[in-house]
């Protein structure tokens, strides 16, 4: 007999070696995004017939492909299996790093940098954590792995630079190459098989969901969000990393002003973390870290000369920016019905990489014929857009998500388990799959009585 959940207990040896190995292989997949973001423009120089719109479409050509293929990747993994498609994808991102780092002009890049993006596992990553976990633990270990983007972002722009300085561009692409296959080996002998693969909404595309989530208003505003933010954001670092050196700052002490500026920001972010969510004041405080990066760009595009300038202008962006790439997943988790929050997430992901594709091949073109002025005020355009879009917005409902296992929930009994589960304090919404065996509840952390909800649940186990 498969013993009864218990909603208060920890992650399983197992589980936690699941999420923390798929956790790093979703990093160093994400490492070939950001990694070459600091540096590819700054050793252009390295690069025969590299011009600033081919450099530009170089750094994205990676999320215009990955925002193409993640969504087919993820819904072909059910068919094939998650190893095989992770794997595979893997493959594709290492043969697309020796591509680039065998290329002696930017359209070899521009190649490899396309194979690389069509490597995208992030979908069967997400259905494998899902097979591995028990529904309890689920949304944790989704969190986690999702925090491996911002620990992916920090070390690539601190880094970059200084690594770049030492091995040159075709060097950060060998690098690249070595982490595939690190990640490689970590699916292979470290994540466990699933015992039992299979659909989780929660973490899948749906695709009989798909009118759902492009129809749910709320949704659009904050897929748009993500899309300018990450436009915007590749777009700056088309030019910033030119700028610093033009102000005085070698590529190789680069590190010196982002390290910084990336902590500082992280700090800068935390109370207004907990005002969003503790204080419930998440609206206003998302509007307002867009009117931060507006204040940026707009400091940018008149003030770009001087390195300190440039420093105290980057600390406002990134303040804005961590703070946003922290509250958009949460604001779509909360808004998304439990069971379309996998569709949604797609969709918000797919949207993400695409602005990213965008934001790299628009700004290298907007510089070349605009100069870094024009970059920054195209991005302060953009970016007024989302803000005016945002003033809409609906203010979010401070739930979270929850799943329950119905194993051994007898099924004659469903409807009334649904009645008496809404009687919970703290439970505010649920929907039940019984042929999926499993229940997605929407709670009210500060009000739950979990002792309540797990005496609910061995009173009607078989």
């Amino acid at each position: 007999m498969t013993p009864i959940q218990d909603i208060a207990s920890p992650m399983t040896r197992t589980e936690k070696r699941a999420t923390w190995s798929l956790a790093s292989i979703y990093a160093f997949r994400m490492l070939g995004l950001f990694l070459i973001m600091p540096v590819l423009s700054l050793f252009s120089e390295q690069i025969d017939e590299a011009t600033p719109a081919l450099i530009g479409l170089a750094i994205g050509i990676y999320g215009i492909m990955q925002s193409l293929l993640q969504i087919p990747f993820g819904l072909i993994s059910d068919r094939l299996g998650r190893k095989k498609v992770i794997v595979t994808g893997l493959l594709l991102f290492f043969a697309g790093s020796v591509v680039a780092a065998l290329s002696t002009n930017i359209y070899g890049i521009i190649i490899g940098r396309a194979i690389q993006g069509s490597g995208a596992v992030a979908g069967p990553v997400m259905a494998l954590v899902a097979d591995l976990t028990q529904e309890v633990h689920r949304t944790k270990a989704m969190a986690l792995i999702g925090a491996s983007i911002g620990v992916s972002f920090g070390v690539a722009i601190t880094t970059g630079p200084l690594i770049a300085s030492y091995i040159g561009i075709h060097g950060i692409f060998w690098l690249i190459s070595a982490l595939a296959l690190v990640a490689i080996l970590i699916i292979l002998l470290l994540v466990p098989n699933p015992r039992q693969p299979k659909k989780h909404r929660e973490a899948e595309v749906v695709p009989g969901h798909f009118s759902d989530a492009l129809t749910n208003v709320e949704l659009l505003r904050l897929n748009y969000g993500i899309f300018i933010l990450h436009l915007v954001m590749t777009a700056s670092f088309v030019v910033v990393p030119l700028l610093m050196r033009d102000a005085g700052l070698i590529p190789a002490q680069h590190w010196m002003v982002y390290l910084p500026v990336f902590v500082l920001s992280l700090a800068f972010m935390i109370p207004f973390i907990i005002l969003a969510e503790k204080k419930q004041k998440m609206k206003g405080v998302f509007i307002s870290a867009i009117a931060v990066l507006i204040l940026a760009f707009l400091g940018l595009m008149l003030f770009h000369a001087v390195l300190i300038q440039i420093v105290a202008l980057l600390l406002l962006f990134f303040s804005g920016f961590n703070l946003l790439e922290a509250t958009l997943p949460s604001l779509v988790s909360k808004t998304a019905p439990g069971d379309l929050r996998g569709t949604a997430m797609g969709v918000y992901s797919t949207c993400q990489f695409m602005g990213a594709g965008i934001g790299g091949a628009a700004g290298g073109w907007c510089y070349g014929h605009y100069g870094a002025s024009g970059v920054f005020m195209a991005c302060a355009a953009l970016t007024c857009s989302w803000l005016l879009l945002a003033f809409g917005m609906k203010a979010p409902r401070h739930w979270v998500n929850m799943l329950l296992s119905l194993d051994q929930i007898e099924l004659q009994k469903i409807d009334e388990f649904e009645k008496n589960i809404l009687e919970i304090a703290g439970v505010e919404e649920v929907t039940l799959h019984p042929e999926e065996t499993v229940a997605y509840l929407k709670v009210d952390k500060r009000q739950l009585n979990t002792d309540a909800l797990q005496n609910l649940i061995v009173q009607y186990s078989k």
